[in-house]
């Protein structure tokens, strides 16, 4: 049975003018290996439900959000953004500029999309709230790379800004400080941003979606598999594995719900509140973490607005509680709405 909200709305989907999805799939395409299908499926889906829909694409110009807020009158707009002008951080100021125009938005507020982008103070915030993170070292970019004594090997590597496991691969775990040279520069060479090296934790992959303003929700907890590990490959989620379908399939990846004892799991969904808060984030995010072989949660990364495509880990995590994909549109466009941007509303 088709979901049908009682309010219709007038949407404006903030978008990557690159990622504007075709109105109708061409015949012959895999949806999964398109860069537009979670636009594709927002839009889609927010279109089924009876809203007025208006994909708005942008590259470098406010302008266009004031041109169509003029013309279309939105009730909220539907932030797809995870970049703007081709900077990761600038997302965090259209958020602001939708804050001075007064402008419901989904997902995130741009205080803690500032925090959360940067991983090193994440983790520094975090470690302040005893709240456990690996212990890590930042590496600027035009300084020359000097390990702190307190740092151990093996170490992963990988930009402090970029998101999506951008930089991440099979060589960003080294094991000497040769490799941690070679790998930082690498990472200042290929995202132009400061590297972040961690401890590398052995262990499974876990992910809590979380959801709400001040009354926080999370759902199943969600765990990545790898079947076919090639041998002398590490655990862990590179660019190629998200992103390659053909990979995925070729080395087993699964994800599902994670089988967790109900007292870790109680702890789990308790921590991922906590770093909600303690980051001052709204609308909606996915907690990663590495669950060590002797039970401890580490938070690898806070990210807010997270991937939302249809059976990607966020929809079908939600899709385990009982929330149909249009459902969970239709909640992240309920907190969106009610959003108070100087004192949360309680939804």
């Amino acid at each position: 049975m088709r979901f049908k909200p009682k309010t219709k709305l007038r949407i404006m989907v903030l978008l990557t003018h690159e990622l504007m999805p075709p109105e109708v799939i061409p015949e012959g395409v895999e949806k999964e290996k398109q860069p537009w299908r979670t636009e594709y499926d927002v839009i889609t889906a927010l279109k089924t439900m009876g809203h007025e829909v208006y994909p708005v694409g942008l590259q470098s110009d406010l302008a266009v959000i004031a041109n169509a807020r003029e013309q279309h009158k939105p009730h909220v707009a539907f932030n797809l953004l995870e970049e703007f002008d081709g900077h990761a951080l600038f997302d965090q100021h259209v958020v602001s500029y939708l804050e001075l125009l007064k402008q419901p938005y989904t997902g995130c507020n741009p205080r803690g999309l500032t925090l959360a982008h940067d991983k090193a103070l994440t983790k520094k915030i975090l470690s302040f709230h005893r709240i456990a993170v690996p212990g890590f070292g930042v590496f600027p970019k035009g300084q020359k790379v000097v390990r702190p004594t307190r740092l151990k090997f093996p170490l992963l590597v990988k930009s402090v800004i970029e998101e999506g496991s951008v930089g991440i691969s099979q060589a960003s775990v080294v094991h000497d400080d040769e490799k941690l040279a070679e790998r930082v520069e690498f990472i200042h060479r290929t995202t132009e941003s400061h590297a972040i090296a961690e401890q590398y934790i052995e262990g499974r992959e876990i992910y809590v979606s979380v959801i709400g303003n001040k009354r926080l929700q999370t759902y199943t907890p969600w765990e990545l598999v790898i079947k076919n590990l090639p041998e002398g490959s590490l655990n862990i989620a590179t660019g190629r594995l998200k992103w390659n379908p053909d990979y995925q399939r070729k080395v087993g990846l699964v994800t599902k719900p994670a089988d967790l004892s109900q007292e870790l799991q109680r702890n789990l969904e308790s921590i991922s509140k906590r770093i909600y808060r303690h980051l001052n984030l709204s609308g909606y995010a996915r907690m990663d973490y590495r669950l060590s072989n002797d039970g401890q949660f580490y938070l690898l990364e806070a990210n807010p607005n997270p991937q939302i495509a249809r059976n990607e880990d966020f929809a079908d995590s939600a899709a385990h509680c009982g929330l149909s994909y249009c459902q969970l549109l239709q909640k992240i466009l309920t907190l969106a709405v009610s959003y108070d941007s100087f004192g949360q509303s309680p939804a």
